[in-house]
């Protein structure tokens, strides 16, 4: 098919770059920008839109732990309502709580099994060192099922992942 290394070497580097781009682009550009303007932007999902600190309707605290797993697990909020997230890690090693829906978490997920050092800066997710705390303030604008995860490889499949429903 190439008839010299040279043709296929630039092939190869041609499609890397295109893929490596494609993941970029599909994660956003908020690695672009400084921690604190990415914080006073507004972002809109499926699952809602970055919440407004001074409108928390209730607060949830979610420990995070080695042993893979989120406490509470399951959590049930009311559609409009306005969650501040208190996410701490209890274990050695680095964990997240990002929320989204069952598809959007799984490419998500095979976004960072290729890309592990990734990191990330969205509303929606919080990045916890070991014995850290970070929040998320979320609106929850639409009823139905959505859940929360810890991304970094191997964790979600060990079971890091809980269910948010909402009424």
């Amino acid at each position: 098919m190439y008839k010299n290394c040279r043709a296929f070497a630039l092939v190869m580097t041609v499609a890397g770059s295109l893929t490596f781009a494609s993941a970029a682009l599909s994660h956003g550009d908020s690695h672009a920008k400084p921690k604190k303007a990415r914080a006073a932007e507004k972002v809109t999902t499926d699952f809602g839109r970055t919440g407004d600190p001074a409108k928390v309707t209730r607060t949830i605290d979610v420990g995070m732990d080695d042993k893979m797993h989120f406490t509470p697990g399951d959590i049930v909020v009311q559609r409009g309502a306005t969650v501040r997230f208190n996410v701490s890690n209890h274990g050695k090693l680095m964990h997240e709580m990002v929320i989204g829906t069952m598809k959007e978490l799984k490419a998500h997920a095979e976004l960072m099994r290729k890309f592990p050092g990734m990191e990330h800066d969205e509303p929606y997710m919080a990045h916890v060192a070991p014995g850290k705390d970070e929040s998320i303030v979320w609106q929850f604008t639409k009823a139905g099922e959505y859940h929360y995860a810890c991304l970094i490889p191997g964790h979600m499949e060990a079971g890091m992942i809980a269910r948010i429903t909402v009424k």
